[in-house]
């Protein structure tokens, strides 16, 4: 996946916005104002920074040692930096899934209940 393909996809999400908090090179998506990706635009090869719980996050660095690796600047134990283009589409689409309803889970249940995906 190419940077516009995870962000069309991200934007797909219901209730998810995209902006650039930090810098004009760092697009973050986040659902009610929660963070659950962020990418470097200046970096190459494209890398995607997502929350992921902290044991699969592991597993995954293991199983996927060249695509994914703890994210930059944030906390590894709980973000993982994957390299989409070492990665099946699909495995970075359930990558985002993951990371944005860990995110989710963990908001109000009203608004989580305004966010649960059919």
């Amino acid at each position: 996946m190419d940077i516009e393909q995870i962000r069309t996809y991200c934007l797909s999400k219901k209730g998810t916005t995209e902006s650039f908090p930090f810098d004009a090179h760092t697009l973050v998506f986040k659902v009610a104002g929660k963070m659950y990706a962020l990418c470097a635009l200046e970096r190459f090869p494209v890398a995607i920074s997502l929350k992921c719980e902290p044991d699969y996050a592991l597993e995954l660095r293991e199983k996927f040692p060249n695509a994914i690796s703890g994210a930059y600047h944030m906390n590894k134990k709980h973000w993982n930096a994957v390299l989409p283009e070492l990665l099946n589409p699909k495995t970075v689409q359930q990558l985002i899934d993951d990371s944005y309803r860990l995110v989710v889970t963990g908001l109000p249940k009203k608004t989580r209940d305004s966010l649960v995906e059919n």
